[in-house]
Formats: C-alpha cells, sequence, structure tokens
C-alpha cells in the first residue's frame, strides 16, 4: 500500500504558533550601587514589536 500522507504535508498542516516567546532583561541598581538583572519572558505576536517594550 502507499503511504497516503508525507511528513512535509502532516508538518505544513500543523498551524504555526501564534506568539514568539522573548526573554526581557532589565537591569535594577540596588541601594549598595550594584547592579542587579531582572529576566521573564513574554510572549509577543511579532518579532518587530521588542523595540517597544521597556
Amino acid at each position: 500500500m502507499a503511504k497516503q500522507q508525507s511528513f512535509a504535508d502532516k508538518a505544513k498542516a500543523k498551524a504555526k504558533a501564534a506568539f514568539v516567546n522573548v526573554k526581557v532583561v532589565s537591569t535594577v541598581k540596588s541601594e549598595n550601587g550594584k547592579y542587579k538583572f531582572q529576566e521573564k519572558f513574554v510572549k509577543l505576536d511579532d518579532v518587530n514589536k521588542v523595540t517597544s517594550l521597556k
């Protein structure tokens, strides 16, 4: 029997993720004068919106 669906057809049928996960690293100056880094993940609709993050 012939294969009905190839792997490429199956991969094409799956929907792409609507969001892009981006890691945001921000710096905070402590009372001692040292810098701390805070990391968080943010879901964005489009990669081009990265520049609009604070």
